[in-house]
């Protein structure tokens, strides 16, 4: 047996059959969208065995692009689930035979509530299918060489549900910002919804010399604040530029032992990168990259001095790296 040659092959009718599933995409799905979009409740998904597990999936993607839904198990409905589905709600049933026996004891039901109801299925005769206002079909064959094992069609219906995730998500006019506050928690909600100035350094920690501080001043200033660098400010207490470890080693070795002698403003390097404080965490480290700098000063659009300082030390302690 080649196991090498059999995954290829599962992989290859996977993908064809997304791809059956997509050019087969007519109103029907634009008028799905529509139903979720204009839902004024939640969105309810059904299903059994595989196919509730896909529901799990779809229901958690439409939560967090903004599309509030749940999954309810269709035998634990009959006992008293049902309660969850309110007349305000948009059901969505996955049942690739259509013919799912639990999910047809709940029919009666539904059809009292009077909700939209949406179905998904590989089966567009069944019974299943004639009761949703709209229905999507999934009628691929599976990459099981009997035929029986759900792969294609579990694949295709997790991926429809992502199609329409996405696709109410781009109505709701959805955005990054809006994503990464459902997200707080984790590497993802830390690279999306952790800002600057929820970690930099403030106050007295922030390193600072005047144009006029003597060199051995501000190396002190570099040394005692741990930051490799100090802002330099102009006699109107402007941020005027930094001098930071890279510049005093240039600075050794062009003036010698003369440095020590000179003022902040002589071996300041000026136009500094900076970063707003509103900027996520992960464009500071990703700012820090681009320029193989270390540190950001950061400003807010009132203030002519630097309301922080944030380093990579600190991105790396706030694991956003």
């Amino acid at each position: 047996m080649d196991s090498l040659k059999t995954g290829k092959e599962v992989l290859k009718k996977e993908a064809e059959a997304l791809l059956s599933v997509m050019e087969r995409l007519d109103n029907t799905f634009s008028e799905a969208v529509k139903i979720i979009y204009r839902c004024p409740g939640r969105v309810v998904l059904t299903g059994m065995g595989k196919s509730g597990l896909i529901c799990k999936k779809i229901a958690s993607t439409l939560s967090s692009t903004g599309t509030p839904a749940l999954f309810v198990h269709p035998a634990d409905s009959l006992h008293g689930d049902l309660g969850m589905l309110q007349r305000s709600d948009v059901l969505i049933i996955v049942s690739n035979s259509g013919e799912t026996e639990e999910v047809l004891k709940i029919i009666p039901w539904i059809k009292r509530l009077d909700i939209s109801v949406i179905t998904i299925t590989g089966n567009p005769g069944s019974t299943i299918a004639r009761l949703g206002n709209v229905t999507l079909t999934v009628e691929v064959d599976e990459a099981c060489p009997y035929n029986v094992v759900p792969t294609s069609s579990t694949t295709a219906t997790l991926a429809l549900g992502d199609a329409l995730a996405l696709s109410v998500m781009e109505r709701r006019a959805f955005k990054v910002e809006d994503f990464a506050l459902l997200h707080p928690g984790g590497s993802l909600g830390r690279k999306l919804f952790l800002r600057v100035e929820d970690i930099m350094h403030t106050g007295k920690a922030v390193p600072g010399v005047s144009a006029d501080t003597s060199m051995k001043d501000a190396i002190l200033e570099i040394t005692s604040k741990r930051l490799g660098i100090t802002a330099v400010y102009d006699n109107l207490g402007n941020f005027a530029g930094t001098i930071t470890d890279g510049d005093l080693r240039r600075a050794i070795e062009r003036y010698d032992d003369s440095l020590l002698g000179k003022k902040a403003g002589e071996v300041m390097t000026v136009n500094p990168k900076v970063i707003h404080k509103d900027e996520l965490a992960a464009y500071a480290l990703k700012k820090m990259e681009e320029f193989s700098i270390t540190s950001l000063f950061v400003i807010d659009e009132d203030d002519a001095r630097p309301v922080g300082i944030v380093h990579i030390h600190d991105l790396l302690k706030a694991k956003v790296v």
